[in-house]
């Protein structure tokens, strides 16, 4: 796994990129009760909104890591949102990306950089 600054993990599956938030974010969004998610098919670039999370807290988004084309997203954590509290690194992943070149991954940190980043 390797993580972003914006508290994302990225996990590669084949030529696919899967994406959650850490436990970090899902503990500082409190109870997740909403969550958006892009349409399957959809282009994205790297930087661009494309989840929308609301929480008892906070509304916040998440941005594609990385350009690609949204392959599959996870209807669970629509259809219960609480997943994202209860399972962040595991059964609460939001969508997978088709990636070019999945080396692309190579520039995120390690679990290392990344508990030293989020303190």
């Amino acid at each position: 796994m390797k993580f972003t600054e914006e508290h994302e993990w990225l996990k590669i599956e084949g030529d696919l990129l899967v994406v959650g938030i850490t436990e970090h974010a899902s503990t500082q969004l409190g109870d997740v009760v909403f969550v958006e998610l892009p349409d399957v098919g959809r282009e994205v670039e790297k930087g661009e909104e494309i989840v929308v999370i609301e929480s008892v807290k906070a509304a916040s988004d998440i941005s594609a890591p990385v350009d690609g084309e949204i392959v599959e997203v996870n209807d669970a954590i629509v259809d219960n949102p609480s997943l994202v509290n209860e399972d962040p690194l595991g059964a609460a992943w939001f969508f997978k990306i088709k990636v070019e070149d999945t080396s692309v991954i190579d520039g995120f940190m390690d679990e290392g950089a990344y508990k030293d980043y989020a303190g």
